[in-house]
């Protein structure tokens, strides 16, 4: 089984190629160059070094979010037009499952956390069972972190903290749960195209995929811009 996978939910730009549960080739950047300069000659580079065709791919899994709108849009329409172009399912990954799933076999919960400013997390809760299961404990969502620490707290177990939202909230989680809260090393505390090839090969598996012109990502919240045009409609209502 041959996967195309694409991260960019975050500053993170990823994709990668994998096979039979193998990563092939992988090209991360966390630069400040947008998604749209990055994310397509990324892919035209991993076809190129590894020689592979895009015709040979069973399916494209992409990160479908939370995470940043411009970033989840720009994705998407990567996904969907090399999907529409190649004849290629799509498959749907929760980028906040990808990122806890790059700490496998952890022993501890493993708490993803992205910026989503105003003080708010994107998040979710995983844990990996005795026999190597991956448990959904909490779907994400999004949460003000004082909220996330709050149910942690009561949980009363240790939690790895990883995502652009730990330089954030560092001293605020330590402060409030000390010894209880890791974090995780560089190398897998942001998102991966490999996480998402990882779960993505297991949804394709099962079957679960869905056609280029119908998937969408998925946000959590509206966008700022979108809350600007509602602030300025509810302005100019009359009283």
């Amino acid at each position: 089984m041959k996967l195309l996978a694409i991260e960019s939910a975050a500053l993170v730009a990823s994709a990668a190629l994998s096979e039979d549960g193998a990563v092939a080739a992988e090209i991360t950047l966390n630069t400040k160059l947008t998604h749209s300069q990055t994310l397509l000659p990324i892919i035209d580079e991993l076809f190129a070094r590894t020689e592979w065709r895009p015709e040979d791919l069973d399916g494209i899994a992409v990160s479908a979010g939370p995470g940043s709108f411009t970033g989840l849009r720009i994705g998407a329409a990567t996904a969907k037009a090399l999907g529409l172009a190649w004849g290629k399912p799509l498959v749907a990954v929760p980028t906040t499952d990808a990122m806890a799933y790059s700490l496998w076999g952890s022993r501890f919960l493993i708490c993803p956390i992205m910026d989503a400013r105003r003080a708010q997390v994107y998040t979710g809760l995983y844990r990996f069972e005795a026999d190597g299961s991956f448990t959904v404990l909490e779907n994400s969502a999004a949460l003000s972190m004082e909220e996330r620490l709050a149910g942690l707290k009561e949980r009363g177990e240790t939690a790895v903290f990883l995502g652009d939202g730990v330089p954030v909230f560092r001293k605020t989680i330590e402060d409030t749960l000390g010894g209880q809260a890791l974090f995780a090393p560089s190398h897998v505390s942001r998102q991966r195209a490999a996480a998402v090839a990882a779960l993505g090969a297991q949804l394709l598996a099962r079957g679960e995929t869905v056609t280029p012109a119908a998937f969408a990502p998925f946000y959590l919240r509206i966008s700022q811009a979108e809350r600007e045009r509602n602030a300025r409609l509810q302005a100019s209502e009359p009283v």
